[in-house]
């Protein structure tokens, strides 16, 4: 902490006693406490990205090739890896300590009722970008869309909604189209649209909701190799990528093609770098350097504890988010394309008892030979013997144990993936870099 932000301590320790209240969705608390300090979202250029997986690489991507434009950036995410100050980075950079404690103080002293810890992150975000005076600031929505605190956005610059596949059913509904509906409440009237590829009944209720609203046109992203209509972004491995090669080909409809190697790993990437291409090409009817930069910023993108490699001696440890289905099928393709085969791979897997971690199982468990499983942080985990009743394991519980047991019997070159809750991986990520962490916030 720095000499001038003597105050941050008690104000993280606040910030953290609001946690147990978890998530209470709607909208009038934030509202009344931006009211209260000004209204620090009015006006601000923003970009508004919802999704069940992929938000943050979009989001990451989107920062980067506005920095790389020359754009001062604002980027709000959650959860945090390690620290809070990650939530909320100005110019790619967490904020720092005094704009920190600025902005909490704000949030958690001078509003009229008390917020929640996410409502509270989400008001000091908006009071973090008024102050450092961003051009642009990205929100990625913490959960659902409609109700989520980042929704009182009411002009974005564009949305975007990535993914959508089965998570938080008990909030956001039973069905695709329940889930889309919920996160196509961020479209707003006027505002672009760009969507990835998405199941015919999500896509469906996503044009439902657009067209109610009277959302901007809808730009959609398609895998090249599956055809595609008319008007959409075709993303795809680009020609001269060989076995393994990260280059990738997005083709706009009215923007011509771009070929680049892709700053984050893993072929699921280049359907995020093409909502990212979509969202960047909106901007540059305001901004139009961001359309030079866009090789670059995607290229230059950098998203921790995705598909994440981190040097251990021999061995490597990859680290990777992946915490429903969705995104231990993307995992489970990378492993098959790059990984070094099951006989030199190990799991260390922990995952929410909430989440589908018997799919997301069944889907890594043959691509290791030596599994370990471990209970996350955060609220209730699945239970390790329920873990060995899917696949055949080690219980071992610590999560820094579970690593240090997978190094000692890793083969020179071996790998050992740690996955299944994003919890986890900031656990194991902090240790691994000797970052001291705040509290583990399921938020």
């Amino acid at each position: 902490m720095s000499p001038a932000a003597p105050r941050l301590p008690a104000l993280l320790e606040a910030l953290g006693q609001r946690a147990p209240r978890g998530m209470v969705l709607g909208l009038d608390r934030v509202r009344e406490a931006l009211a209260a300090l000004g209204d620090p979202h009015a006006g601000l250029a923003a970009v508004h990205v919802a999704g069940t997986n992929g938000k943050g690489s979009v989001c990451a991507m989107v920062e980067s090739i506005a920095r790389e434009a020359g754009l001062r950036t604002g980027l709000y995410t959650s959860p945090h890896l390690s620290r809070f100050a990650e939530r909320i980075r100005i110019g790619g950079e967490m904020l720092g300590d005094a704009a920190l404690e600025a902005a909490l103080s704000a949030a958690l002293e001078r509003v009229p009722s008390p917020l929640t810890f996410f409502e509270a992150l989400t008001v000091a975000a908006f009071v973090a970008f008024r102050d450092a005076g961003v051009d642009l600031a990205i929100l990625e929505v913490g959960l659902g869309g409609r109700l989520d605190a980042t929704n009182v956005i009411a002009a974005p610059l564009c949305t975007a909604i990535t993914s959508i596949a089965f998570d938080h059913e008990a909030l956001l509904g039973p069905t695709l189209a329940d889930i889309a509906r919920e996160k196509a409440g961020i479209l707003k009237p006027g505002a672009p649209a760009v969507l990835g590829p998405l199941d015919p009944e999500a896509d469906a209720a996503i044009e439902a909701a657009a067209q109610a609203v009277g959302a901007g046109p809808r730009v959609r992203v398609a895998r090249a190799e599956h055809g595609g209509r008319a008007g959409e972004i075709a993303v795809g491995r680009a020609g001269r990528a060989g076995p393994g090669a990260r280059a990738t080909r997005v083709a706009g409809p009215a923007h011509g093609a771009i070929e680049v190697e892709l700053g984050l790993r893993g072929a699921h990437q280049a359907e995020n770098a093409g909502v990212a291409c979509g969202v960047a090409w909106q901007l540059a009817g305001r901004w139009p350097e961001i359309e030079r930069a866009l090789p670059a910023g995607l290229a230059a993108a950098r998203w921790p504890g995705r598909l994440e490699r981190i040097d251990a001696g021999g061995a490597q440890v990859l680290l990777d988010c992946a915490h429903n289905p969705h995104g231990a099928q993307a995992l489970a393709a990378w492993l098959d394309e790059e990984g070094p085969g099951a006989a030199r791979t190990a799991l260390v897997f922990g995952a929410m008892a909430d989440k589908g971690w018997g799919e997301m199982l069944q889907m890594l468990a043959p691509r290791a030979q030596r599994r370990f499983y471990v209970t996350p942080q955060g609220r209730a985990a699945a239970p390790l013997e329920a873990l060995r009743e899917v696949a055949p394991g080690e219980p071992i519980g610590d999560p820094a144990a579970a690593v240090a047991r997978a190094l000692e019997g890793a083969a020179p070159g071996g790998l050992v993936v740690v996955t299944g809750s994003i919890y986890l991986v900031g656990e194991v990520r902090s240790a691994l870099l000797g970052i001291a962490p705040d509290p583990v916030v399921t938020l």
